[in-house]
């Protein structure tokens, strides 16, 4: 499992290590939306999306030898500047993401630094005034479907004014609004024929009935709501710890004594807790959850420049003047 943190300008790898779970670190500037797909990773940063992809081979020469069934190495980096990257999704080949700061669904552009797709019909402009904070995305039959905003606002940080319950649900292809009243809503997803989303200002998490808009809460959590997957049964969902400040006063998670950070897991048939992961101390904020699936023991490397200088990947026709002895991975 995946999470980021930006707070604490963290990628934490969640892995299983005997009986035992490892947290590994890896340093971001500013991490949050994130986007999986199969031998593909993509954060969010704070000006920049980077995009790394699994070189298996690499595993080989990873301390301790035969531990590692993955290594993502960076592949590409494309600049953004300062928007405020929030949730991310795979769509086929073709990363979609909210731009926060410009109210904007987009996509990357080989030349631009962004392409806007998609914005909420009331927000007249394209401008960096985050006027809405759009902040989740959901697809849903292979197509962005669903997002989430703290408010309906076209001003310059209009949502602060009305933030305990001013959250809204839009349906991206009738650009409807089809919930309102939302304590900040987070992470809309499309899972089991069901949406559910984030009741982030109480803590919840529940399901959103998408012709009448009622939010059915399955369970309230002690913590802010935000970054949301599923494994089979169960929801993984991201907790912050989050404080009474200027953005989160008058919230109920803010008032509450037994806040906590890390990420619960929920059975969802049930509606029960059946376990969690607590961080303490450092990191008092999750933005994304994610797993990672068919990998266990999971690397990235992002900082270790020898191993990154000598690593190479190639196009298979290329292989055949590759001395055979250097051939230690083909690309499936």
């Amino acid at each position: 499992m995946l999470v980021t943190t930006y707070q604490a300008g963290r990628l934490v790898m969640l892995r299983a290590d005997g009986s035992v779970l490892n947290t590994h670190f890896r340093l971001f500037p500013k991490p949050m939306g994130m986007a999986v797909r199969p031998n593909r990773i993509a954060i969010g940063t704070e000006m920049e999306i980077r995009e790394y992809h699994n070189v298996p081979a690499v595993c080989a020469r990873l301390d301790p030898p035969g531990k590692h069934d993955a290594c993502f190495l960076p592949r590409m980096a494309h600049g953004t500047g300062d928007i405020d990257i929030h949730e991310m999704a795979w769509v086929d080949k073709e990363l979609w993401f909210i731009n926060t700061r410009f109210s904007c669904l987009c996509t990357r552009s080989p030349e631009y630094s962004f392409q806007p797709r998609w914005r909420p019909k009331f927000v007249r402009q394209l401008t960096p005034e985050d006027r809405c904070h759009l902040n989740g995305l959901a697809i849903a039959d292979g197509r962005p479907k669903y997002v989430t905003a703290l408010g309906e606002c076209n001003e310059a940080d209009g949502w602060r004014k009305n933030k305990r319950d001013g959250g809204i649900l839009i349906d991206i292809e009738s650009d409807e609004i089809i919930a309102h009243g939302l304590s900040m809503p987070h992470s809309p997803r499309w899972y089991r024929n069901q949406l559910w989303l984030l009741h982030s200002g109480t803590g919840g998490l529940g399901t959103i009935d998408p012709v009448t808009g009622k939010y059915e809460e399955l369970i309230e959590l002690p913590g802010f709501t935000r970054g949301l997957d599923f494994l089979g049964p169960f929801a993984l969902v991201g907790l912050s710890q989050v404080r009474d400040s200027a953005i989160f006063s008058g919230l109920p998670t803010a008032s509450r004594t037994d806040r906590s950070c890390g990420v619960w897991v929920v059975n969802i048939e049930t509606g029960k807790e059946v376990g969690w992961v607590k961080f303490e101390d450092a990191l008092q904020e999750i933005f994304a959850v994610q797993v990672l699936p068919q990998s266990l023991f999971p690397e990235l490397v992002n900082e270790n420049k020898e191993l990154l200088a000598s690593s190479y990947v190639v196009p298979d026709e290329a292989l055949a003047d590759v001395p055979r002895e250097l051939r230690s991975w083909k690309k499936e």
